[in-house]
């Protein structure tokens, strides 16, 4: 609704686990992570991004890949950046989630899903340049994809404010 180019074309778009959204345009990004994480890719030359956001480090079984896995979700995301004309080397990341509540579950899945983002993204070559990971919160990420700035929000329990201003299930 701007017309400078660093400035969101659209307030906002919420990525739900599961998913993955690459914009060509300025977009924010936003999405609600515990133990998921959340991968953000940005085109430093570019000024392009898009985040994943995944539940499961990883599968095996390529009948039942879908981006709900780490190694699906990131291996997708970096190719929707290639094909959409980005280099490796322009390439930066930024890692969120992966938190362990003990009084939610016994099973540590958060530090599994941190481990797949780094492999991947290491094997990739693709430089991390700040992570937000681990601990017992879950946070709001609301990611600007043309200036790579992202904004964290720790949140104990959630909120029906943390969704604002998310209407009609967006």
């Amino acid at each position: 609704m701007s017309n400078q180019d660093n400035i969101p074309t659209r307030l906002d778009y919420l990525l739900k686990p599961g998913f993955i959204y690459l914009s060509d345009k300025p977009i924010s990004i936003s999405t609600v992570v515990g133990s998921s994480v959340a991968v953000c890719l940005f085109d430093k030359k570019q000024k392009i991004g898009g985040m994943n956001h995944f539940q499961l480090p990883e599968i095996k079984d390529r009948e039942k890949a879908t981006a709900i896995y780490g190694n699906v979700a990131n291996l997708a995301l970096i190719k929707m950046m290639l094909s959409n004309g980005s280099k490796v080397g322009h390439i930066e990341a930024q890692i969120f989630g992966g938190a362990y509540n003990p009084e939610v579950s016994n099973i540590n899945i958060g530090i599994n899903n941190i481990r797949a983002a780094r492999k991947i993204l290491n094997s990739k070559r693709i430089k991390i340049i700040s992570e937000d990971v681990g601990g017992e919160v879950g946070r709001k990420i609301i990611f600007n994809t043309s200036t790579c700035e992202i904004a964290v929000l720790k949140v104990k329990t959630l909120r029906e404010s943390d969704w604002y201003p998310y209407e009609n299930n967006r």
